[in-house]
């Protein structure tokens, strides 16, 4: 069930849809003497905090970036623990999704993942698929670059298949992306002070808003997304053009 794209807005009106990169977990663990694990435990909790906290801000949709492509490099024992983190996300909080209406979007490559994770992901979009009050995406075996690449892809196989023809352009291309019929991405937000991308959303930030935070992720909650809110409200969102002339004073 696609979801009903929504057409720019004024940046007065406030983000619509709010991407972030949870950045922080390792460092916060660090600073307390703690094993990185209960960093990344932590920052399931400011996830839980911060779903809660968005629709009452405005916010539609919130996509955050949960394991990437590049995350498998990690050690074996951290990403068995992340792992697990999806495993008690989804059963401790997956009803209360349900019973508030969140629709629940796994994007990235469903290829590669341990076999209960795939069930977990199929069931979760399945359970919550008729839900139309928020939209929750979770980036899990995502980049930005192979979403590019795996949509291409896509296009070449319709194709040869006989059921598209023409050339690819940027509309073709969109809807095979994992993130097609979402509502536009207004800002992207990265915690921790570190002021990169790191292969999120590539395509999707192309007229997105970059927000950088010093909080660090476990610390994330309904004050820090209010912060974003506030900081997008206060920018110039011209999408290419130009902003308009300020008025003449009178004499």
């Amino acid at each position: 069930m696609p979801v009903e794209p929504l057409e720019p807005q004024p940046a007065s009106d406030g983000p619509r849809h709010v991407a972030l990169i949870m950045d922080g977990n390792g460092r916060w663990a660090q600073a307390r003497g703690l094993p990185r694990a209960m960093g990344h435990r932590e920052g399931v909790q400011a996830l839980k905090r911060t779903v809660q906290a968005a629709p009452a801000l405005g916010i539609r949709c919130l996509t955050v970036f949960g394991f990437s492509t590049e995350n498998w490099r990690r050690p074996a024992e951290e990403v068995s623990d992340l792992m697990g983190l999806v495993r008690s996300y989804v059963a401790s909080d997956l009803k209360r999704l349900e019973r508030e209406g969140v629709r629940v979007r796994i994007l990235g490559r469903r290829t590669g993942l341990p076999a209960d994770i795939a069930q977990i992901v199929e069931r979760t979009e399945a359970s919550t698929a008729h839900n139309d009050k928020f939209l929750l995406q979770v980036a899990f075996n995502y980049g930005g670059r192979a979403d590019i690449v795996d949509a291409a892809q896509r296009h070449v196989e319709r194709v040869l298949a006989g059921e598209a023809t023409g050339p690819l352009d940027e509309e073709t291309l969109g809807l095979g992306l994992s993130t097609a019929g979402a509502p536009p991405v207004d800002v992207i937000v990265r915690t921790s002070g570190e002021q990169r991308l790191s292969n999120f959303l590539l395509w999707e930030a192309a007229y997105a808003e970059l927000v950088y935070q010093q909080v660090l992720w476990p610390d994330y909650g309904p004050e820090a997304l209010a912060d974003v809110v506030e900081q997008y409200r206060n920018r110039d969102r011209r999408f290419g053009g130009r902003s308009p002339a300020p008025a003449l004073a009178a004499c």
